[in-house]
């Protein structure tokens, strides 16, 4: 009967439905796989845990990076502070060892400067002879005495301030 509507034999249009049916079982199959696929990725995600507990897992993890964020910032205000507190103390030295007199050795003398982050703090010379120690001091500022310096002096300066020893 339909071949008289359509003018095409009965066999053409089973084997065009066929075909067809053909068609969607692959695609069937190949969402089925998938599907599969899907609800074990689904499952190893979900292991364990309830859509619930899930969300509250989430809020757990996000208020852990808020409470790291902020002791990250007071972390980073405590280094600015220990880096202001730093800024007076001596962090540059520079040691000169020296005979004072040509008869002694063992370079009892030294020259040792003291310098903090601006280049500004002092110098002690001690002179070892036979009759005693003797100390001297000069201050240091912007990496210059006013007074002259020996040259051990300037030496144990010149250390202090190229981060040499």
């Amino acid at each position: 009967m339909i071949e008289k509507y359509l003018g095409i034999d009965q066999e053409y249009i089973l084997i065009g439905v066929a075909a067809f049916a053909l068609i969607l079982l692959i695609i069937i199959i190949v969402q089925a796989a998938k599907l599969n696929s899907l609800k074990k990725k689904y499952q190893t995600f979900m292991k364990g845990k309830s859509g619930e507990s899930l969300e509250k897992l989430l809020i757990e993890k996000l208020d852990k990076i808020d409470e790291l964020d902020e002791r990250n910032r007071k972390n980073e205000q405590r280094i600015d502070q220990l880096a202001k507190d730093l800024e007076p103390c001596y962090q540059k030295a520079g040691l000169e060892k020296y005979d004072a007199l040509d008869e002694q050795g063992g370079k009892l003398s030294f020259a040792l400067a003291m310098l903090d982050e601006k280049n500004n703090g002092f110098i002690i010379n001690t002179v070892h002879s036979r009759d005693g120690s003797y100390s001297y001091i000069k201050e240091i500022i912007d990496g210059n005495s006013i007074i002259g310096l020996s040259p051990e002096e300037d030496n144990a300066l010149q250390k202090a301030l190229n981060g040499t020893n």
